[in-house]
């Protein structure tokens, strides 16, 4: 992601921001946000809660592992590899933030793809449903590889629900993945709905390549 140090902490800042004023956040305020700084480094959000996030809770993180300037609580570096492998499998991401978004969350827990059935999803290029990597410690090689396998089979896909857990989401900057996540929610919440009705219908098999190409037609026009 391209800009200064202190623009990727203001940025960060407003994403967790636009996660509260939202409503999408669990009550624990536990999440954690950051954004690629260069090839080998990114900014990482410092505690492992975000309410009242400012710019000094924010660290730079070599992909190694290592904290470049800044420091971070226990519970925070327990994560650090599911970001830096997500970033290292996926060269376009930008920004990655995990939340317990309650009703994505709940997919999580009872170990649930969300469809893709709400058109909000399409819009983030969405296709397919949010598959669940399989629970294992946080942020151990085998809760990271299962993230990854996730990701191998499905190449396109922007998140992943984490068995028993949460949710990890990734674009190409953080408001763009605060926004998915709030997309994610309501997509959780109404198809939760929808089951009591007699659940959500599928869309047809091109749907991702129409909404695609109607949004392409309105951008060119502006």
């Amino acid at each position: 992601m391209n800009g200064s140090v202190s623009q990727l902490r203001e940025i960060i800042v407003g994403a967790a921001e636009l996660l509260f004023s939202s409503g999408v956040m669990q009550h624990s305020g536990h999440a954690n946000l950051s954004a690629r700084l260069d090839k080998e480094q990114m900014v990482l959000t410092s505690t492992g809660n975000i309410r009242g996030l400012t710019t000094d809770d924010l660290a730079i993180i070599s992909f190694d592992g290592d904290v470049v300037t800044g420091k971070i609580d226990p519970t925070t570096a327990e994560i650090v590899p599911m970001h830096t492998a997500v970033y290292r499998a996926r060269e376009k991401v930008g920004s990655i933030i995990h939340t317990h978004s309650p009703h994505i969350t709940a997919f999580a827990l009872a170990h649930e793809p969300l469809p893709c059935a709400y058109e909000g999803l399409l819009r983030f290029g969405f296709g397919d449903t949010i598959p669940v990597a399989a629970w294992a410690p946080r942020g151990s090689m085998e809760s990271v590889a299962n993230i990854l396998g996730q990701l191998e089979k499905y190449p396109a896909i922007p998140a992943v629900l984490l068995g028993n857990h949460g949710v990890l989401a990734f674009s190409r900057d953080p408001l763009q993945v605060a926004q998915l996540i709030i997309a994610m929610e309501e997509a959780a919440e109404i198809t939760l709905a929808a089951w009591a009705i007699g659940g959500p219908k599928p869309f047809p098999s091109d749907a991702l390549e129409r909404a695609q190409e109607r949004m392409t037609q309105f951008k060119s026009n502006m």
